[in-house]
């Protein structure tokens, strides 16, 4: 029976090493799963506990048995924990896939973006462009009437605004009577024109006429004189010798006299170009009495103001009996035709042509869409033509991308109802061929 002792004795050696107390002391564990695998731990412990109490009443057989199930106990907590240990490592990798599915599904979305764009391009830089025309007047004076409004649409032809006539109509009344005495002074000059045509070859030909009397006469008074002289002292008196000597000299005297207005009347045609310099005088006095007239008629109509086209007033700032100057800016006047100013970066003009179709968004109206071409490309980018030109041959360079300014011509998308103010922000995407 002794013999049969010492295995119980054994057994319960083997029983004191399981003890629930001495297996508890396992070391921590790190994390979560650690503490599962201690808690199994303790539960083998318990169950090694109650199989050692049995192995104690029985043989020693029942302590083998006792170390077996220890062993398998160990060996599954061994396995638990290396368990344990594997599952952060199984969960660590899931991050990654979905890392890895979302930068997938951007690489496609980014292919499949440039794939649908890859022949467009497009600016937010552009705005809605027209014909704003610059409404002032030509002549000054009082506004005696206003026919316009704030934001009103006016057809070509309308009156907008009219100026006081009254001393316009007076200036036209004076140039008309400046007219009247210029026409008269060319109807003289006419009629000095036809006696000159009569007078001066008359006076002519009474000059050569003079000259053959006064050669007669004197050829008389030579005669005369001859005779006195040829005559005995005795036969004649010296009262007869005188007179015929005055003869002679009067009669020469005559001639050179005669001769002298025949100089004067062989001016014939230059006394008649006189005259008809005279008439053409007259005749340029009366073509600038009538330009007077004309530009106080013009005046005059200018004293109505009247719109050059059809359009939307815009900016007015004339009220009813103001006074006004000439060239006073009034209001504007915005017409109808809007395209789009676009200003496209200058590495954004490669492929870009005259005629390439345009879809258009306008910022203020998001459910509008406006279709049209490209009309053309300014030669010369905005800076170029800007008041303070770039001046880069001095300092130093920094390199700008320029942009350019195109000219997009709406074709269709346009509201009837009303039209696009000018300077709206739109976004257009022209489709290059």
């Amino acid at each position: 029976m002794s013999g049969g002792d010492e295995p119980r004795a054994h057994g319960s050696g083997a029983n004191d090493a399981s003890d629930p107390t001495r297996a508890a002391a396992p070391r921590e564990p790190d994390n979560a799963h650690g503490k599962d695998a201690g808690k199994d731990a303790e539960k083998n412990a318990g169950n090694e506990s109650r199989n050692s109490s049995e192995g104690n009443d029985g043989t020693g057989n029942n302590g083998d048995h006792d170390r077996d199930r220890s062993d398998k106990g160990n060996s599954k907590r061994n396995s638990n924990e290396g368990q344990g240990e594997n599952k952060p490592g199984r969960r660590s990798r899931k991050p990654l896939l979905i890392l890895g599915a979302v930068i997938v599904v951007l690489g496609i979305v980014a292919f499949g973006w440039w794939f649908a764009t890859r022949n467009q391009e497009s600016t937010d830089d552009a705005y809605t462009d027209g014909n704003a025309i610059t409404i002032a007047p030509k002549v000054s004076g009082y506004v005696v009437r206003l026919a316009i409004n704030d934001n009103v649409y006016v057809h070509q032809g309308d009156l907008l605004v009219q100026i006081d006539p009254r001393d316009y109509q007076a200036q036209v009344d004076a140039a008309q009577a400046q007219l009247g005495l210029a026409r008269a002074q060319l109807n003289a000059a006419q009629v000095q024109l036809d006696i000159a045509r009569v007078q001066y070859p008359a006076q002519y030909a009474q000059a050569r006429a003079q000259i053959a009397s006064a050669e007669a006469n004197l050829k008389q008074a030579q005669a005369a004189y001859e005779r006195q002289h040829a005559v005995d002292v005795r036969a004649t008196s010296q009262q007869n010798i005188d007179m015929a000597d005055a003869q002679r000299q009067t009669a020469d005297a005559n001639v050179a006299q005669a001769r002298a207005q025949l100089q004067t009347a062989k001016l014939v045609p230059q006394q008649i170009r006189q005259a008809a310099a005279a008439v053409e005088e007259r005749l340029q006095q009366v073509r600038q009495a009538e330009a007077q007239v004309e530009q106080a008629k013009l005046n005059l109509a200018w004293c109505e103001v009247r719109a050059p086209s059809d359009g939307w007033v815009t900016r007015r700032n004339v009220q009813y009996g103001t006074f006004l100057q000439a060239g006073t800016t009034m209001f504007s006047l915005v017409t109808p035709q809007v395209w789009i100013t676009a200003n496209f970066k200058e590495s954004q003009l490669d492929r870009m042509r005259a005629g390439d179709r345009v879809k258009i968004g306008v910022d203020a109206y998001p459910q509008l869409e406006l279709h049209g071409h490209v009309d053309s490309v300014q030669l010369g980018s905005g800076s170029r033509f800007s008041a303070f030109p770039a001046e880069n041959a001095t300092g130093n360079f920094v390199k700008i991308v320029q942009r350019v300014p195109v000219k997009i011509v709406i074709d269709s998308g346009v509201p009837r109802d009303h039209s696009l103010p000018l300077g709206l922000s739109v976004t257009p995407t022209v489709y290059l061929k």
